[in-house]
């Protein structure tokens, strides 16, 4: 009986696992979350953080805010959006009390301007991985998360505006400020002129 007990909850989807847990407070179910979300989750805090342990420990802090606002989780998003925001603004937050950096804001952006150029971005299909990565080192953690979120993990505006809990126009002013700060860091970087 047990193993069928295993197998159901590893069929279940994020959403069953959730409920389960807050309505019987069992570990199990929370271990599922975790075993389903820390490599993700490590991943995205080591992209901010470089450093493997500073990211471990991100991951333990990431897992706990989880852990106190589960019950908060609404079903409005995908859990997996839910969690991506909750790590996506643990990494700010954190960069941010460690610089002490003053954050932009760019919310009042004309919704009726687009932003989105799909051709812009057929330059940085001859860029080589090594460079990028140079360049997403020196990048400013918001540029970095966006254009990870729109690139690397091919999030669509609506997702990254979930996470960012901006607007669609907000967020496509971003990612093309992001690009051409990219840019611009890619040939300093470089020395192209």
């Amino acid at each position: 009986m047990p193993q069928q007990i295993e197998i159901r909850i590893n069929q279940a989807s994020d959403e069953e696992i959730v409920d389960l847990y807050l309505k019987t407070q069992k570990d199990k179910y929370f271990s599922e979350i975790y075993k389903r979300y820390s490599g993700k989750i490590f991943g995205k805090c080591l992209s901010f953080f470089k450093e493997e342990a500073e990211a471990s420990d991100a991951v333990h802090d990431v897992f706990m805010k989880i852990l106190v606002n589960l019950s908060k989780f609404g079903e409005k998003s995908k859990f997996s959006t839910w969690v991506y925001s909750i790590t996506y603004n643990y990494c700010i937050d954190a960069i941010r009390k460690s610089k002490k950096m003053t954050i932009q804001s760019i919310d009042n952006v004309g919704e009726e301007i687009d932003f989105e150029d799909e051709n812009e971005d057929n330059w940085l299909q001859e860029v080589d991985m090594a460079q990028i990565e140079k360049v997403m080192d020196v990048l400013h953690p918001h540029d970095k998360a966006v254009l990870l979120m729109k690139y690397m993990d091919d999030m669509s505006i609506k997702e990254i505006c979930g996470v960012m809990e901006k607007t669609e126009s907000a967020i496509k002013m971003k990612i093309k400020r992001a690009k051409q700060r990219f840019r611009e860091s890619f040939v300093k970087i470089n020395h192209i002129e």
